[in-house]
């Protein structure tokens, strides 16, 4: 049975809290920290989704954490420098599941086949293919809340409707099918840096 969505934030705040450390196996990131404020819980949540997922983590330089708790025009997928501390913030789209009136914001996960929505919880990358949306990489859900991940096909992509112009025209990003969709500009990035074997935490902060 899925753990309650407030237990499963608390163990990634409190395993960061509980001072988990991870070295370092890569350069860090290229590029200003873009975070303001909510950079400590961003890095918090990226150490202890490392913590709870040793061993199944090859590398763990560089963490992504989408934050579902911000709206759809904020930078809201972090790609997290995990030594230095050091964020870069990017668009990501939600599922129309997870935002029936399509408001911009998430209201609901869900782990459901034929849901549409965005899963909450782990993900390990995986390899890089050419599909439907051009260039993706696989997903695998590490968690009971994104088990289901891989048979719904959950994966990163780039999107047209994912990017400054959509939010400067409509105020909101379009949605996805449960999938983590990028902009076009920021996809060769993101497929660099959360390349196979890294961790993605989806998730509330």
């Amino acid at each position: 049975m899925a753990e309650p969505l407030n237990t499963h934030r608390r163990r990634f705040l409190q395993a960061a809290l509980a001072g988990a450390s991870v070295a370092a196996a890569a350069p860090a990131l290229a590029g200003p920290t873009l975070v303001a404020g909510a950079d400590t819980a961003v890095i918090a949540a990226a150490r202890a989704g490392l913590q709870r997922t040793r061993g199944l983590i090859t590398h763990a330089d560089v963490v992504g954490v989408a934050d579902f708790s911000q709206p759809s025009r904020a930078p809201r997928f972090h790609l997290v420098d995990v030594a230095q501390g050091r964020i870069e913030s990017l668009l990501v789209a939600h599922g129309r599941g997870s935002d029936p009136a399509h408001t911009g914001w998430l209201r609901t996960f869900s782990n459901a086949p034929g849901s549409a929505a965005t899963s909450e919880g782990c993900y390990l990358t995986g390899a890089e293919y050419v599909g439907e949306h051009g260039r993706s990489m696989r997903l695998r859900g590490l968690d009971a809340t994104n088990s289901n991940a891989e048979a719904r096909a959950i994966v990163v992509h780039a999107a047209w409707y994912v990017g400054p112009d959509m939010v400067r025209a409509h105020g909101v990003l379009g949605r996805s099918e449960g999938c983590l969709a990028v902009s076009q500009a920021d996809l060769p990035q993101v497929l660099q840096r959360l390349g196979p074997g890294r961790l993605i935490v989806a998730t509330k902060l």
